[in-house]
């Protein structure tokens, strides 16, 4: 028996492994479903899309020839629903379509006028009485029928004289098929909307309200009570997500002290990446920080502010974590007998244990679950996961499979910064987002090429997230760089990727690397860092921060991960990027472009000649009008157009497209 059967449909998209994982996809959002469909012949072929959704309830799409010469179809399926849906792709021969062309080339010169038309009459007859379909399309196709028996009609004008609106349109909403062959069924998740598009804010609970005695150089901890006043801040600057690091008791044993130091004093608190003490485990909280009532109501006023909370979950324990005294066969034992802290050479861990996944995966599997349940029962949404590449593939797809079956509204993301086929799989096999190489495209011309690949064909499996700095990441273009280029950062991480964050800490620039290190000096891993707030209105980033978040709310194509075009500029130094979206797949009904126009140079003016396509926007290939979000200035572009850019914090244009013409033709935009 032949695999290709009778019409071919070949590369089938978007598909994971040829089906082996499921696409991904939010609600509302835009999925280009492609397949390449042909024949044997001339005869003429159409494709149709049938989408299956999570009830069982079938609908299909008709799929427009996107590229006849190499045989491209395509359709766009918007999903209403969140869960599993699966669809095919059907190719057909098109009867109705091969004999409009033939009648096309012999009706003019009366070739074989009388067979033509008898011919279409027939097929014609096919489609009304062999397609299911109202009485009103039935009676347009009788007509026709008539038109083309007519012996009166002149062959010449007979073909526009059948065809008429009113029967092309019912030919298009319900085609004659013949040889319908279909595709395997492909699965496509769609998650919730926050899944694509969201923004992050990230601090560590324990240094917002910390008290230091000037006496005795003594911590207080801040307390979820002190963290939660940090919230109405960071909820007016947009963001729905507040991130905190791991919340749980914390190891003494090898306790490091600041900056990664071996020892520790007493009023040094560790890096609660060491977890486990005396108090408990993963399912508890470090009592500094209060109790697990003290969370909920962290929890209940971060909601009452419009933020979601994100959990930091790091698998892997300090040496008092229970777990090493109860199931020592989680974890790896050296020749001498000790068990094996964690290593990322030339960085140690002391205080670390890894899990070991070879004697007991089912006991581990079991034992994540139930701590997962936990933090969801208290409200917990949104969980980061620490270096699932250290952690086995099928865990991970088995873990996240079950948690989307009871609790789908839940999103995980991958804090992977690893080999590229490691972060592929783990967006595969079911996280939601991932960390990405973002930080680590420091030029124009790098960052280009990774936002193309990021918003290519990754874009059905590998949502990332950008954020310019963490609290292991300080880059060395942002190491002394001052607030230029936290600024251009923040810009091109904000309309880069429809998910960003900020560890917190950039409102107020704090940029001083660790000798020898891409990691802050203080680092807050190891102590308390209570900030001054008041101060970040000196800097301009906190401003720049509130007017991205609004900007990204207000432009839907800021909020798609597809629809970026890298456009040309006559300077390196200068990125220049757009965002679009289309009526037919925009919420708000009408079409929405972004243009933004970046340097990353925060010592030097950078200027540079943009040449952009607007027929790309849907707009004639002329001049075009503007607004700058950052500015608020009016903007007059066109194909070509110049901007001079920085090293003050204008260092980006981001400029929201109207569609329609301006009123002045001058192309000519500075700043800074």
């Amino acid at each position: 028996m032949s695999a290709i059967g009778r019409i071919a449909v070949v590369s089938v998209g978007p598909s994971l492994e040829e089906g082996r994982w499921s696409a991904k996809a939010v609600v509302g959002e835009a999925v280009p479903i492609t397949a390449t469909v042909f024949r044997e012949g001339h005869g003429m072929v159409g494709a149709t899309v049938v989408i299956t959704l999570p009830d069982g309830t079938v609908t299909t799409l008709p799929m427009d020839a996107a590229n006849p010469g190499i045989a491209l179809f395509r359709a766009h399926f918007i999903p209403s629903v969140e869960g599993e849906h699966s669809f095919r792709v059907e190719g057909w021969a098109d009867p109705v379509g091969s004999w409009e062309h033939t009648a096309a080339v012999k009706l003019p010169t009366g070739t074989d006028a009388a067979l033509v038309l008898a011919e279409g009459a027939a097929i014609l007859e096919r489609a009304r009485d062999e397609v299911d379909r109202p009485a009103a399309q039935r009676k347009a196709l009788t007509s026709a029928v008539a038109v083309l028996r007519d012996p009166t009609t002149d062959p010449a004008a007979c073909l526009d004289l059948a065809l008429t609106p009113a029967v092309c349109a019912a030919l298009a909403e319900a085609p004659l098929r013949d040889s319908v062959t279909p595709s395997r069924e492909y699965p496509l998740r769609v998650d919730r909307e926050r899944a694509l598009f969201s923004a992050w804010y990230e601090f560590f609970p324990r240094s917002e309200g910390a008290v230091q005695d000037p006496a005795t150089g003594r911590w207080t901890s801040g307390t979820f009570e002190t963290a939660a006043r940090r919230l109405p801040a960071i909820a007016a600057m947009g963001f729905d997500v507040v991130y905190l690091t791991p919340i749980h008791p914390i190891g003494s044993t090898y306790r490091k002290g600041p900056d990664n130091a071996l020892t520790a004093s007493s009023t040094d608190p560790g890096s609660p990446y060491a977890i486990g003490s005396a108090d408990g485990g993963h399912d508890a909280v470090h009592p500094d920080l209060g109790t697990m009532e003290d969370f909920w109501a962290f929890v209940a006023a971060a909601r009452g502010r419009g933020l979601e909370v994100a959990l930091d979950i790091a698998l892997q324990c300090s040496p008092d974590h229970p777990w090493v005294r109860e199931h020592p066969e989680w974890f790896s034992t050296r020749a001498d007998g000790s068990i094996a802290y964690a290593e990322n050479p030339p960085k140690k861990y002391h205080d670390i244990y890894p899990l070991s996944f070879e004697r007991d995966p089912e006991g581990i599997l079991r034992e994540v679950r139930r701590i997962l349940e936990v933090w969801i029962d208290a409200g917990v949404t949104v969980f980061r996961m620490d270096n699932p590449h250290t952690k086995p593939l099928p865990f991970w797809e088995e873990l996240l499979a079950d948690v989307a079956s009871t609790h789908p509204e839940v999103i995980f993301l991958s804090e992977a910064f690893t080999r590229p086929p490691m972060m592929h799989t783990l967006a595969k096999i079911g996280f939601h987002q991932s960390m990405t190489y973002f930080t680590w495209r420091p030029t124009a011309p790098e960052l280009g090429a990774y936002l193309e690949e990021l918003s290519g064909e990754a874009s059905f499996f590998m949502r990332p997230n950008f954020f310019p700095t963490t609290p292991d990441i300080l880059t060395p273009d942002l190491q002394g760089a001052g607030a230029p280029v936290f600024a251009a950062r923040a810009v091109a991480a904000a309309t880069g990727s429809p998910s960003w964050g900020i560890y917190s800490g950039y409102e107020l620039v704090e940029d001083e690397a660790r000798p020898d290190a891409e990691e802050q000096r203080n680092n807050e891993k190891y102590e308390y860092r209570p900030r001054d707030w008041t101060r970040a209105k000196d800097y301009g980033i906190e401003a720049l921060l509130t007017i991205l978040n609004a900007t990204r709310r207000a432009h839907p194509a800021l909020q798609r991960l597809r629809g970026l075009t890298v456009h040309t500029t006559d300077n390196p130094a200068v990125l220049c990027y757009s965002r679009h979206i289309d009526a037919a797949h925009s919420p708000s009904g009408k079409p929405d472009t972004v243009v933004v126009a970046l340097s990353l140079d925060g010592r030097a003016s950078q200027e540079a000649t943009i040449y952009l396509d607007p027929t790309a926007f849907g707009l004639p290939d002329g001049p075009f009008g503007a607004t700058d979000a950052l500015s608020g200035a009016d903007l007059a572009w066109g194909p070509e157009f110049h901007v001079s850019l920085g090293p003050d914090l204008a260092m980006a244009i981001v400029g929201a497209v109207h569609h329609k013409r301006p009123n002045r033709s001058t192309g000519r935009k500075s700043l800074g």
